[in-house]
């Protein structure tokens, strides 16, 4: 009992000890196990809200605002083109398709009057009027009005032809002026052979008179190999002193006149046949001052050598272009025995179209030219049309370096009319240029009407006057106006 009595006793004072503890130590708010109260927004705070919330966000919402304002106008200015561009495409796809819808409609109807064609008798050609490789027998052929009332009669070849009425139709009935006859009006749709014919090479029919004979040989320049290749091909017409004629050719290149190339000799011909091939070695930066020269000669029985004509060609630039053969033929010219007059002499030609108003000098060659010095010398051509005295036009040839006879073969045009040939003239200067652009005359030749000329210059134009469209070849010995 006391046991029990002691432990009450201890319980009834742990109790007043805790007690009293909680009494005088503060403890925890008892609010603050209660459970938080939801924020309630009355209607008076909300205006106040808004404006806070707006001044928190109106900053990055502006600039978002802004940026898809941007996209949008970007958009719409890409896409003005693009639809600009797209319209046009459409546009351009209607219009072909509407082309080719024309075109097969208007190709049914062709085929559609082919039965209401066949019917028309002998008024229209049939389909198979000519062969089947010449034009499909689906596509048929019809007469024009204009030819509807003549008369066809078919023939056995399966061809149609006009039955012979008139033997002079009338010519607006023609369709076409190549053609001989109305048969051939027939042929639509095929070739015509006679467009397609090379044009016939005249060179071995057409000499003129007193053609001393032609020569054909060729040209060909190997850049590299500093090499110059000519081909003797053959010679026709070869005006022989005897019955028979054993032509050969010596090749000289000038101005170096010691050293040559020589072909084989044929016996018995006027027209032989060479076919020989000869190479020059010439540097490439002297070849267009040089000149080839073919002399043509007849060996007799004693072996002895006879001109017969020689061709003189010139190697030019636009020759000499390109590493390809070019055929070139000339007609031989005699070799002229008159010993060189005091300051020299110039070969050229003259001629006059009435038809253009054209008057057109030939400047050939020049030789015995008096050339003070013939180092680095060059030798060239002037010529001045002149009316009433009075300079109109110049032209100059290429110039030839160092040699007294040099060869030019170059043509100048000029514009004058057949009123102004009485009062014009021409003059051609022969010049010497030196080092420091010095020029010197050599010589010149004036040819002209009677006002200004006289002797063999007189007769050169009045020759050409009276040859139109002809070249008039001549000589002329040089002059000069002051000694020098």
């Amino acid at each position: 009992m006391e046991r029990k009595a002691r432990s009450s006793q201890l319980a009834a004072g742990q109790e007043v000890w805790v007690s009293f503890l909680l009494t005088t130590q503060p403890g925890p708010d008892p609010r603050a196990w209660e459970a938080p109260r939801p924020h309630v927004t009355r209607k008076r705070d909300l205006p106040r809200l808004a404006q806070d919330r707006g001044s928190e966000l109106s900053q990055p919402a502006q600039t978002e605002a802004s940026q898809v304002r941007a996209k949008q106008v970007a958009l719409v200015i890409g896409g003005i083109p693009g639809g600009l561009l797209l319209l046009l495409l459409l546009m351009v796809v209607s219009r072909c398709l509407w082309k080719r819808l024309c075109a097969t409609f208007t190709y049914e109807e062709l085929l559609g009057t082919t039965a209401a064609s066949s019917t028309q008798g002998h008024k229209l050609c049939p389909p198979d009027a000519r062969t089947q490789a010449s034009r499909p027998p689906g596509v048929p052929f019809v007469v024009p009005p204009s030819l509807r009332s003549q008369d066809w009669v078919p023939l056995s070849s399966r061809e149609w032809a006009q039955a012979p009425q008139d033997p002079c139709p009338a010519p607006e009935l023609l369709p076409h002026a190549t053609y001989s006859n109305l048969g051939d009006a027939c042929v639509v749709g095929t070739i015509n052979p006679e467009l397609y014919k090379i044009p016939e090479d005249k060179s071995e029919t057409h000499f003129p008179e007193g053609c001393l004979g032609r020569l054909w040989f060729s040209v060909e320049y190997q850049q590299q190999a500093e090499r110059l290749l000519v081909g003797l091909i053959k010679a026709q017409r070869l005006q022989a002193p005897s019955e028979t004629c054993s032509p050969l050719v010596k090749l000289h290149l000038l101005p170096d006149e010691r050293r040559f190339l020589q072909s084989k000799t044929k016996c018995g011909t006027t027209s032989p046949q060479f076919d020989e091939h000869f190479i020059f070695q010439v540097p490439s930066k002297s070849v267009t001052q040089r000149v080839l020269r073919f002399s043509v000669y007849h060996v007799d029985r004693q072996r002895k050598h006879q001109l017969l004509g020689q061709v003189l060609f010139p190697l030019k630039t636009e020759t000499l272009v390109g590493d390809c053969r070019r055929i070139i033929w000339r007609d031989l010219e005699a070799e002229s025995l008159e010993p060189p007059s005091k300051f020299g002499d110039l070969q050229f030609c003259l001629s006059y179209n009435d038809c253009l108003n054209r008057l057109t000098v030939i400047v050939l060659r020049a030789k015995g030219l008096q050339l003070q010095d013939t180092t680095f010398v060059s030798v060239l051509v002037k010529v001045s049309l002149m009316n009433h005295n009075k300079f109109v036009k110049c032209k100059k040839t290429s110039a030839v370096l160092g040699s007294a006879n040099p060869v030019y073969s170059e043509t100048f045009s000029f514009k004058a009319d057949p009123a102004e040939l009485d009062t014009a003239s021409l003059s051609l200067t022969v010049l010497q240029r030196a080092e420091g652009d010095r020029s010197r005359e050599l010589g010149r030749v004036v040819v002209g009407p009677y006002m200004y000329t006289r002797g063999k210059e007189l007769e050169h134009w009045n020759e050409m006057l009276s040859k139109p469209k002809e070249l008039v070849r001549r000589w002329h010995a040089l002059c000069r106006t002051t000694e020098p």
